[in-house]
């Protein structure tokens, strides 16, 4: 493989990354507890389009310059650039290709993750009286953010049921209050990773 090779797939590589970054760090949130970390990153979002066509482009290039190559002569001068071994073959190119495609499509999958999470209740007992906050979010790029959301709040004491919405950007919480405060339920999205104003809470 080339070394003009190696730079397309390496650029395309970062670039499904980034592409990806806004929707995964919410994940590494969750589990790690990183939150505030993955605020910083939902500058991603608005750029996320262009990116993955750039990531098209550089990965495009370097199947085009892979398959175009020239056979390597024996008395070839530059054939130290061609050596064989797998980091320089098609199958490194097509696996590398392939990570890059899963980053990308991450977004459309990761609510796989939090399915059994989603259906989680946390009030063991039947309270005197269950309370709706409705909270606008910002920082969802796409429909796996709610699976973030609610994932992250599913589980928590207290509260009975997330409902995220990403076409009004709002999220529904029924929670005991007795156990939970609305406040709270807004600071633990914020620690998921996003931005949140109370609405309504009644």
């Amino acid at each position: 493989m080339s070394k003009s090779i190696q730079k397309s797939w390496i650029a395309g590589l970062l670039a499904a990354f980034t592409a990806s970054i806004c929707c995964i760090t919410p994940l590494f949130a969750i589990i790690g507890g990183a939150g505030s970390a993955s605020t910083y990153l939902n500058w991603v979002e608005p750029y996320r389009p262009y990116i993955i066509v750039l990531t098209a482009i550089l990965f495009s290039l370097a199947w085009y310059q892979m398959l175009t190559r020239k056979p390597v002569q024996k008395d070839d001068c530059q054939c130290d650039e061609q050596t064989s071994g797998f980091m320089k073959s098609k199958k490194f190119l097509l696996a590398v290709t392939v990570i890059s495609t899963l980053m990308i499509a991450f977004p459309y999958y990761s609510n796989l993750l939090y399915a059994g999470q989603n259906s989680t209740t946390n009030i063991s007992s039947k309270p005197k009286k269950i309370k709706t906050a409705e909270l606008s979010i910002q920082g969802m790029s796409c429909a796996a953010c709610t699976s973030h959301i609610d994932g992250g709040l599913n589980g928590i004491s207290g509260i009975a049921k997330s409902t995220t919405s990403f076409e009004s950007r709002t999220t529904l919480v029924s929670y005991d209050p007795d156990r939970i405060s609305a406040d709270s339920i807004s600071k633990k999205i914020s620690k998921i990773g996003y931005k949140n104003t109370l609405i309504k809470n009644n």
